[in-house]
């Protein structure tokens, strides 16, 4: 595998190892042997899994599933690859990245876009993208605000080598910015809350600068698609079920996800706009062809290109199957 941050995925997939349980194979997952492993970690398109798993929402659609949660977004991409989860959830950026590496991976849903919870957030003095020349940044590399940092720089003129990266998972390097021992962060929510209580910082570019550049899905091996369509499905049709428990629960919803959050509902509120939670409707669309940001089709090719110009990937992810609408398809019957 060529991605960046493989330098690290050994050590990374042995903690992967050490915190899952030994489970079967994929063929009698979810059929009354063993039960599907769905990983996710902080993120606010994600704790709605939470719910799912509190309110047994899962059981309704007769499938087992066992929640497996990430305090380090690395982790959880490590052990789908490892085979250590049936499914995890993650950005089209990374899903791409690993494919690009070798990896069978399938998304059948998106969860949500990023529309200003990605941030990068920088130090009193430094008030835009531009003014990060000569500035050290604490990023978690290879990762979703790696890539919204050369996203960012890009657009500002600016390359990867005008700046010092310094390597950090990304609640290390929100304390770190706060420490002052950086001068700037990428960060997403919960961990921006943190990285903004440094006195002066604020927010020089955002997820909500690039429409459709961060998708967050729902991705499977692609084994485990073939093999258990039916369990697929199910988990599929939960989202949709958890959507529509959380609008007619919203106040005790808000209290489950911020607990898994570990801020308050007050602040957990403010991530509202910043992620916007994809409906049936929404991802029917994602899942057509199109021309737009709109579409997963077009954004697949447009972010496969610029992680090969970046150097972010060595080879161009192979898209073909990458795509899989027959479950959203099926939940809008």
């Amino acid at each position: 595998m060529t991605i960046r941050f493989h330098r690290r995925a050994g050590a990374l997939a042995v903690a992967a190892l050490l915190l899952l349980p030994a489970c079967g194979g994929a063929a009698d997952a979810g059929d009354g042997g063993d039960p599907v492993r769905l990983g996710f970690s902080a993120w606010p398109g994600w704790f709605p899994w939470q719910v799912a798993g509190e309110q047994d929402l899962f059981a309704a659609n007769g499938v087992e599933v066992e929640l497996v949660y990430f305090e380090n977004y690395t982790d959880s991409l490590n052990a789908l690859a490892t085979g250590n989860l049936d499914a995890n959830s993650q950005t089209l950026n990374d899903t791409l990245a690993w494919v690009s590496g070798g990896g069978a991976q399938t998304i059948v849903l998106t969860n949500d876009n990023s529309t200003g919870n990605d941030q990068i957030i920088a130090r009193e003095g430094i008030h835009t993208v531009a003014d990060l020349a000569g500035a050290t940044i604490g990023i978690e590399e290879g990762t979703v605000d790696h890539f919204l940092l050369l996203l960012a720089l890009e657009e500002a003129g600016l390359t990867e080598a005008h700046v010092e990266i310094v390597p950090l998972a990304t609640d290390a390097a929100a304390a770190a910015c706060v420490a002052g021992q950086v001068d700037a962060v990428g960060a997403f929510a919960p961990f921006t809350t943190a990285a903004l209580e440094r006195p002066g910082s604020s927010v020089i570019a955002s997820s909500a600068d690039f429409p459709g550049a961060i998708p967050d899905h729902l991705v499977f091996d692609s084994a485990f698609v073939e093999a258990n369509p039916e369990a697929v499905q199910a988990v599929v049709d939960t989202w949709f079920d958890t959507l529509a428990w959380i609008a007619e629960h919203e106040d005790e919803a808000m209290q489950i996800m911020a607990e898994r959050a570990g801020v308050s509902v007050a602040d957990y509120r403010t991530y509202d706009a910043g992620t916007t939670l994809f409906t049936l409707e929404d991802n029917l669309e994602a899942f057509s062809p199109g021309d737009s940001p709109a579409h997963l089709d077009y954004m697949a090719e447009q972010i496969a290109d610029f992680l090969v110009e970046t150097g972010l990937v060595d080879q161009r992810p192979d898209l073909d199957g990458l795509l899989d609408p027959r479950f959203v398809t099926a939940a809008d019957g």
